[in-house]
């Protein structure tokens, strides 16, 4: 089982991922698969397809030692308010943008044992689980650019190495 990502313009990246419907032991081992990766890339949130997996889930490690898991994740607030962060992809190692988010989120989701949760999550986690949530719906990070930056973008990546 190997932690590498989708690379960029792989067209699993621009799939809107399966809800998750079996909450057993083969989604269990989905999320070992993406917070094991979580450490071997490393990132801060991994959605199934950054690992070629049509799947809703997505795992986050804010912190060293804790990871979270949302399935099914669905974003059912967002603030007015938005705030600028620098993100990137483990599937376009080496490349940055400022991307702007909602400032605060409410998130609706399922636990692995598939009981219903949510959050409420401002500032950097906010914009983690926007980013993450995107790439479930097929929209990868450079997609929220203009298209003079994306372009601009793109000819960087290929020039570094894609």
């Amino acid at each position: 089982m190997t932690s590498s990502p989708v690379l960029y313009p792989d067209p699993r990246l621009a799939s809107v991922a399966a809800p998750a419907t079996d909450f057993g032991p083969a989604l269990a081992e989905v999320a070992a698969r993406l917070g094991q990766a979580l450490t071997d890339i490393p990132a801060i949130g991994l959605a199934g397809p950054h690992l070629g997996i049509n799947a809703r889930i997505v795992a986050v490690r804010l912190a060293a030692s804790a990871t979270t898991v949302y399935v099914n994740p669905e974003i059912v607030w967002r603030a007015e308010a938005t705030v600028r962060h620098e993100e990137g992809s483990v599937s376009m190692p080496g490349v940055v943008a400022e991307i702007e988010r909602p400032a605060a989120i409410r998130l609706a989701y399922r636990r692995l044992d598939g009981t219903a949760a949510e959050a409420d999550l401002s500032g950097f986690a906010a914009a983690v689980l926007c980013h993450e949530i995107d790439q479930l719906d097929g929209i990868f990070f450079i997609d929220r650019l203009s298209r003079l930056k994306r372009d601009r973008l793109l000819k960087r990546w290929r020039k570094h190495g894609a």
